[in-house]
């Protein structure tokens, strides 16, 4: 248990920094399609302690670390705090619906990719100085949770469940009506998240197959440069 307290808190930074770099995300496209409201409220910036939420960004991921495994890896899983947004501010609502709300999850995209070609960086930084090998391992074993994370937060975040980013895509295919009642069904969407997380495994699973297709593979292309270590071999 205490290990696995220690590598938590090894890999909180880049946790804490995923969930942020994904809701500037949103605040920013927002802003470019025409809506300041992060910006006006002080939401568009990179200080943690401004997207930090109790539940998603704390309590969250150390229930699902603590609580379970998803394909052999630890589970982890949370969020920030939702950067507000007024879509009636949009120059098109329909596609700056669609834009602000696809910016987070191809910010998560593009920081797993750039968490694999850091693996491979630091390793030649190690293959070229042996003595930092150390540091150098602690950092890879923090890419490596950064691509996991990061993909999980892809592929989370495109459930269809509102109000997850997915469903503000769905819902513009929908009929009005259909819409609509989709829509309230935002009200329960975190009961039904934590239901699949604790009760729809087989669900999940299902889902989150993509995720582990990906991961593996990035760890199969990154792994002759992981430097090895205590850090690295739980991988």
């Amino acid at each position: 248990m205490l290990e696995r307290i220690e590598l938590f808190l090894l890999f909180a930074p880049v946790l804490l920094m995923s969930m942020v770099a994904h809701e500037y995300a949103h605040g920013y496209a927002a802003l470019k399609q025409g809506d300041p409201t992060a910006q006006q409220l002080g939401r568009l910036t990179w200080n943690p302690a401004r997207h930090i939420d109790p539940v998603m960004t704390v309590v969250l991921p150390l229930l699902t670390y603590f609580g379970g495994s998803l394909f052999g890896q630890p589970l982890i899983f949370g969020g920030a705090k939702p950067v507000p947004v007024d879509p009636r501010n949009y120059r098109s609502y329909r596609k700056g619906d669609i834009i602000v709300s696809l910016a987070g999850v191809a910010t998560n995209a593009v920081l797993a990719v750039v968490c694999t070609l850091m693996i491979v960086l630091v390793g030649l930084v190690a293959r070229a100085i042996p003595a930092a090998s150390t540091p150098v391992a602690l950092l890879q074993s923090m890419f490596i949770t950064g691509i996991s994370f990061n993909l999980v937060l892809v592929a989370f975040n495109l459930l269809p469940i509102p109000p997850l980013d997915g469903s503000h895509v769905v819902k513009h295919f929908l009929p009005r009506r259909v819409a609509v009642v989709y829509q309230r069904l935002g009200f329960y969407g975190m009961f039904i998240i934590l239901g699949l997380l604790w009760f729809g495994r087989d669900t999940l699973m299902w889902w989150m197959r993509p995720v582990a297709v990906v991961f593996r593979t990035a760890l199969r292309t990154v792994m002759p440069y992981v430097v090895p270590s205590p850090w690295t071999s739980i991988y």
